[in-house]
């Protein structure tokens, strides 16, 4: 079975796009497509980045657990919010520590806010950072509006069907991507 990650990007106090990332990692499970983990950035509480990973003296023995839950897994949800047009600090913070970790590594973006526009602005800012290390953005985009209406704090969303269809179109891009990098590495 596929392993996919899924980066839990807030780490802001009465943060609602977590509630997103809790619905990836039931539908992952309950649908029986992958195993699924929740790598929760406000667990990790990673210092500011000062330097890569794999140049660092000691890095502490987070650092060394979130770079091989990147590497071991087979595709990547990162769900974020839009903090004023942009992604987290948090979020910056970790792409930039890992590097070979995110090469070839496929990866899927749900957005989220508490507005209208579903996260909309902080697509091509974060699309545009995984290319530039070498990651597999896939097409496919799943956009969260007005989260804290539609998704409950365990991750149930109100409209189960319509977003469970949402949410089917976006993993098969994912599935679609992780194992087409498997083809290639044969």
């Amino acid at each position: 079975m596929k392993n996919i990650a899924i980066i839990s990007a807030s780490v802001r106090n009465g943060r609602n796009s977590h509630r997103v990332a809790l619905y990836f990692k039931n539908y992952l499970i309950d649908n029986k497509i992958s195993t699924a983990k929740i790598l929760d950035l406000k667990d990790y509480n990673f210092p500011i980045f000062e330097e890569r990973l794999r140049l660092i003296p000691k890095p502490s023995a987070h650092m060394l657990a979130f770079a091989k839950e990147v590497e071991t897994a087979d595709g990547i949800i990162i769900v974020t919010p839009e903090y004023n047009g942009g992604y987290p600090a948090s979020l910056k913070n970790v792409i930039d520590l890992l590097y070979a970790e995110w090469k070839r590594k496929p990866i899927a973006i749900a957005t989220v806010s508490a507005g209208a526009f579903a996260g909309s602005q902080v697509i091509t800012s974060l699309q545009f950072s995984l290319w530039k290390i070498g990651a597999l953005v896939v097409p496919a985009m799943f956009p969260v509006a007005t989260v804290e209406k539609t998704f409950d704090e365990n991750g149930t969303p109100n409209d189960l069907e319509g977003t469970n269809k949402r949410a089917n179109i976006f993993i098969k891009e994912l599935t679609w991507w992780m194992e087409a990098k498997q083809k290639m590495e044969i």
